[in-house]
């Protein structure tokens, strides 16, 4: 029996996928469970125009990330830092910083986890910090770190 799956099925497939399971695994595991559906021509239609609105769904988010993505490029962040006698810096600067930097200085809504940073900052001056908005995009974010008064 050919069967659409409504849900992810451990050694069958993924959501949405088509698979031929015997007569007996569907009336008795994916029906029962609703973890599936009878592949109909009329359930093929509606799986057809749910994958054609979830494909248009991810292109409208990945423009949106993409124009985000060049707001974040072109603009920066100023944070502080206390430091010592020749310069030498006491702390670091860390992705939950830029975080809410971001968010006061250009009202940006940046996930902290989203900020990749090597390690965390420990010198004064511009430093490149790659955001990760999208899984197809990313985005420099300029960071000036100066010292406290």
């Amino acid at each position: 029996m050919k069967v659409i799956l409504l849900e992810d099925v451990k050694a069958h497939g993924k959501k949405g996928d088509i698979v031929n399971v015997s007569d007996g695994y569907a009336r008795n595991m994916l029906l029962p469970k609703k973890l599936g559906v009878e592949a109909t021509p009329a359930n093929l239609n509606a799986l057809k125009l749910e994958n054609k609105h979830n494909e248009k769904l991810a292109k409208e988010a990945l423009e949106a990330a993409q124009a985000f993505g060049k707001k974040v490029g072109e603009s920066h962040v100023d944070l502080t830092i206390k430091t010592g006698e020749n310069g030498k810096v006491f702390g670091s600067i860390s992705a939950k910083e830029i975080a809410e930097a971001a968010k006061k200085q250009l009202g940006f809504e940046l996930d902290k986890k989203k900020i990749q940073l090597g390690s965390a900052i420990k010198e004064l001056g511009t430093h490149k910090v790659t955001v990760k908005l999208h899984p197809q995009v990313s985005a420099e974010l300029t960071v000036n770190v100066t010292e406290e008064k």
